[in-house]
């Protein structure tokens, strides 16, 4: 049998985007998918290692994970593993190179394009490749000298997902980036370039590459932080005692389920720390958890069965009886809060469960700010780096016994906050995330129709009323003569429907009497939905009442959210 040859190397990233490498994303790859919510999570790790004192040549290096490549002894390498970061790597430097000083903008683009050496045959080049379709827009947006601002100053209307997410996040990191002093700058370009560190590996054989990320990525049952923490904290209660804390730990384990065990304590230490992760759950449970409780009985007793508990309600919208109404509206807040895009509520609703649990006449009305906090987190695509400082102050009030129901309470909405969520669902909202758009449609829809039900359809889709590619000489192109009237219309949260079947791009074009009969109407003529079944009753789609719908609509999510 051959013998394959596969090595394995710590770099820093000023080692990885050298003249050692010229990456390349190979068609059988899958497209670049990083939203802004993975980028805005790694430029919060990033700034949360990178600090203000410490000379950064004598920081702690920051592990970014490993990149698994088929490479020989050339500098071309194809990637197998590691694009979603060294594409995202590739753009935050690109936006630091357009925001720093002129001084220190050629030795950015020295780690994003290699000049041409005749001597040894090597031609000039990006050292990042993409695949064939995204490459272009990659290196004019992005690697080429002055492409961020050319992103910034031009229109992009019709771009493959792929290339939106490197568009979006590269306008993301210019917003974050532009907060910055140019000092912090500056930093946070040296850290990347000095201290971030990769494990580059590599093998000549495609094979052999797959089996090396396959190892990498599916390891086992390795113990779990629940796991190093029950032989920890079981492990300090007296000899007489451990078999009965035992019995109480895994009765615990058992009932929220293994993964959701492990998720737990992480929840469980934001409760205590209130601020970002910096260093591992099981690091932060010791340091900030742990001192809280006077021994390992009564961190068992008083903090983790209790919150273990307020957990299994929260995550499994189970408060008791579900039969009276209060308990009902408790479980439905409860659904709707899962469906945001993120858990880092979570940490405040077990809070506030585990002090106040048998108070529902406390607990409605908590979760009812907490969503619409939530809510508009979400919306206004505010980040984690945003996110937990703002939870942690809730957590604080709600530490201290405060009144959420205060003008001043964090968990409320500013004056400021409440304009900007409603600016958003007012613009172009399509072209929000598919995650945000279809919370709010839902949110609306069960709202319009007076009712509590939480929509777990399998196939749920959104469908603009006014097409977006509608045929000349057609009704609609009567109705939208310009461009500019379509354009005003076509993406706006009046223009937009639920439907409980796939899409249809046919029907899409369709006149609007035909569409809303075979299309937009289910079994018996009707929709399941309200916001659908609203259009049904309109005999014609122009402006006009496009117009009045959205305002309608905006009416109604400002007093559902109290806007």
């Amino acid at each position: 049998m051959q013998r394959i040859e596969i090595k394995g190397e710590q770099q820093t990233i000023s080692e990885v985007l050298s003249e050692r490498y010229a990456f390349e994303v190979p068609p059988y790859q899958r497209p670049y998918a990083w939203t802004t919510e993975h980028a805005g999570e790694l430029l919060e790790d990033l700034l949360g290692f990178v600090g203000d004192d410490e000379p950064v040549e004598e920081m702690s290096p920051y592990f970014l994970g490993s990149v698994v490549l088929v490479k020989r002894e050339r500098p071309e390498a194809q990637i197998v593993d590691g694009q979603q970061r060294l594409v995202t790597l590739t753009i935050l430097l690109a936006v630091l190179r357009a925001l720093v000083p002129e001084q220190y903008r050629e030795s950015i683009t020295h780690r994003l394009y290699e000049e041409a050496d005749p001597l040894n045959n090597i031609p000039a080049r990006y050292r990042l490749r993409l695949k064939e379709r995204d490459n272009g827009l990659f290196q004019h947006f992005i690697q080429s000298d002055g492409g961020i601002q050319r992103l910034r100053s031009q229109a992009h209307p019709s771009l493959s997902e792929s290339q939106r997410n490197i568009c979006q996040n590269a306008l993301f990191y210019v917003r974050e980036v532009e907060q910055m002093p140019a000092t912090r700058r500056v930093r946070l370009a040296q850290f990347i370039i000095q201290r971030c560190m990769l494990i580059i590996v590599t093998t000549p054989d495609l094979g052999a590459a797959y089996r090396i990320f396959s190892v990498l990525n599916n390891r086992g049952l390795d113990l779990t932080v629940a796991d190093l923490l029950k032989a920890e904290i079981i492990g300090a209660i007296a000899a007489n005692l451990q078999n009965e804390y035992t019995e109480r730990w895994e009765a615990l384990e058992e009932r929220l389920g293994s993964s959701d065990f492990s998720a737990f304590f992480g929840h469980v230490t934001a409760v205590y720390h209130k601020a970002p992760q910096r260093a591992t759950t099981l690091e932060e449970f010791r340091q900030y958890v742990s001192p809280a409780a006077t021994d390992a009985e009564r961190l068992i007793d008083d903090i983790i069965l209790p919150m273990g508990a307020a957990y299994y309600l929260v995550q499994n919208c189970a408060y008791e009886p579900e039969q009276s109404e209060s308990a009902q509206r408790i479980n439905t807040m409860l659904r709707w809060l899962i469906k945001i895009d993120n858990t880092d509520w979570a940490p405040v609703a077990i809070s506030y469960f585990a002090k106040y649990h048998d108070q529902p006449e406390r607990l409605s009305p908590f979760l009812v700010k907490l969503e619409r906090l939530a809510a508009s987190l979400m919306i206004r695509r505010q980040y984690r780096h945003r996110r937990i400082p703002r939870y942690a102050a809730v957590l604080r009030a709600i530490e201290l016994g405060e009144d959420l129901s205060r003008p001043d309470s964090p968990i409320q909405l500013t004056q400021h906050e409440r304009e900007d969520t409603v600016n958003t669902l007012n613009s172009d909202f399509y072209l929000m995330p598919a995650t945000p758009r279809n919370y709010v449609l839902r949110r609306l829809d069960s709202s319009l129709a007076g009712t509590s039900a939480i929509y777990d359809r399998k196939t749920l889709t959104v469908e603009h009323v006014l097409p977006r590619n509608p045929a000349e000489g057609s009704e609609w192109s009567r109705w939208y003569p310009t461009a500019e009237i379509h354009t005003k219309w076509i993406h706006r949260l009046g223009n937009l429907v639920l439907l409980a079947r796939t899409k249809n791009v046919a029907a899409s074009n369709y006149d609007f009497a035909k569409k809303k009969a075979t299309y937009f109407a289910g079994r018996g003529g009707v929709s399941p939905f309200a916001l659908t079944t609203q259009v049904l009753h309109e005999r014609e789609w122009t402006p006009e009442v496009v117009e009045r719908r959205q305002t309608e609509l905006i009416a109604h999510l400002r007093a559902l959210w109290q806007l």
